[in-house]
């Protein structure tokens, strides 16, 4: 819902944007000045109000009960200099292959200012970012990735394809390279004073409090941005200015955030990049995962008889995706998606540890919950030619809800009959391809 403020906003941040359009590769120094009151509520309205807390436990409703007064407190801190970035409190989720992923949960009040200053920030940038990159940028998506992913290997006919991971990117991130970068194209100091509180900033985990001297927390609002600010520089401009023309053939890079591939017509043209990436990577401390960079032929198959690849040498994984050729119902050799080994996986178990924490609860309490989470497996998961997976995973939650309704008790039993009834009760949602052949948006 839009605030009074929303207009007068976005009139502002068009004239950001013109600035940046009009003054291409110069620092820009008068932007703090659009950060007032006005601003301050508009960045209120677009901030998650249901997130977890953070180090001072401080609820958005708490925050919004004394809204006016809070925003104007934060507001002059902000501007004089003595605001002070609360440490953000660290908690560890589980990425399917073992290893766990961590999330920086802010308060909600820093939330609130970093959301004002990633709304300068993005105004400027986004005149600036190339069109490689599709990663938490607005009006782009990860299916708009994989729709160009798709259009790129059918027209090269496949070809080779460079999976590049960068290694624990977002706790290697270097705050000094990320600083320097940034003044290159912002000098304002309010802003960059405010970048630098929040990449300094503590990291509270288990009642310890720490000081790393790389990284920047994922979870936090401020930190996609910075992200796709310093990928920008090291990767999208370095290999579009100056990969792709000393190549021999066509290549085609694309990112979101930090997961990337790169498609080459020719083998040669690979191994060249991946020979010279870590070296390019390194200069701004950060290095490839040897084990997730990998080089993959992806050339479109000769010979109908030919085995559908569904995993393995010839396929490679991108945004939760499993792309591999295979014949389409003409007879035409196409590349298709499927939901990859591991997120399917996690999907599946993600749900079945929310069920099992609702096992004695009512079941219409949560059945409109646990829809809506297998409407958003579908919402993603749900293009053309992954309707196999799509039903796996309906039928994967189905016995698994099953499986917990029958331990509510020792004298429960919940049979497939049972199941049946219940289920036209409480029905769960079919598996449906949401999005059609060769169209993502």
């Amino acid at each position: 819902m839009e605030t009074p403020y929303s207009e007068a906003v976005s009139t502002r941040l068009e004239r950001i944007a013109k600035l940046a359009r009009d003054m291409p590769g110069v620092a820009l120094k008068t932007l703090a000045h659009h950060i007032d009151i006005e601003w301050m509520h508009e960045a209120y309205r677009r901030t998650r109000k249901d997130g977890a807390k953070g180090v001072d436990e401080q609820t958005a409703e708490e925050f919004a009960s004394n809204l006016e007064r809070n925003l104007q407190a934060l507001l002059a801190r902000a501007k004089d200099g003595t605001y002070r970035a609360p440490p953000v409190r660290r908690v560890h989720i589980p990425k399917g292959n073992g290893e766990t992923r961590p999330i920086g949960i802010p308060t909600f009040e820093d939330k609130v200012l970093q959301r004002a200053v990633a709304m300068v920030l993005e105004a400027v940038y986004e005149q600036s970012f190339l069109d490689c990159s599709y990663g938490f940028r607005p009006r782009r998506s990860a299916h708009q990735a994989l729709e160009v992913l798709d259009r790129t290997l059918m027209t090269m006919r496949g070809g080779w394809v460079l999976e590049v991971d960068i290694r624990k990117f977002f706790d290697t991130v270097d705050h000094r390279h990320v600083q320097e970068i940034l003044r290159q194209r912002i000098c304002d100091g309010v802003i960059v004073r405010l970048v630098g509180k929040w990449l300094n900033a503590g990291v509270q985990e288990a009642g310890v409090l720490s000081y790393p001297e790389a990284g920047t927390p994922q979870g936090g609002v401020i930190s996609p941005l910075l992200a796709n600010i310093y990928l920008h520089t090291v990767l999208d401009e370095w290999f579009e200015r100056e990969v792709r023309s000393r190549l021999r053939g066509e290549a085609k890079l694309v990112r979101y955030a930090d997961d990337a591939v790169i498609v080459f017509a020719h083998e040669a043209d690979a191994r060249r990049v991946l020979e010279v990436l870590p070296k390019r990577l390194g200069r701004f401390g950060l290095e490839l995962h040897p084990d997730k960079t990998r080089l993959v032929e992806f050339g479109r198959p000769q010979h109908r008889d030919d085995d559908e690849p569904r995993g393995g040498p010839g396929t490679f994984d991108l945004l939760g995706f499993t792309h591999f050729w295979g014949l389409s119902r003409k007879g035409s050799w196409v590349v298709k998606r499927r939901t990859a080994k591991d997120r399917f996986s996690r999907s599946v178990r993600r749900v079945y540890e929310w069920l099992r924490s609702k096992m004695h609860h009512a079941i219409r309490e949560y059945w409109p919950t646990l829809v809506k989470k297998i409407k958003g497996h579908y919402q993603y998961y749900g293009i053309a030619g992954n309707a196999e997976r799509i039903a796996a995973f309906y039928q994967a939650v189905r016995r698994r809800w099953q499986k917990v309704l029958g331990r509510r008790s020792q004298r429960s039993r919940m049979n497939w009959g049972r199941m049946a009834l219940l289920l036209r009760r409480y029905p769960l949602p079919p598996p449906r391809v949401v999005h059609p052949w060769r169209s993502f948006t």
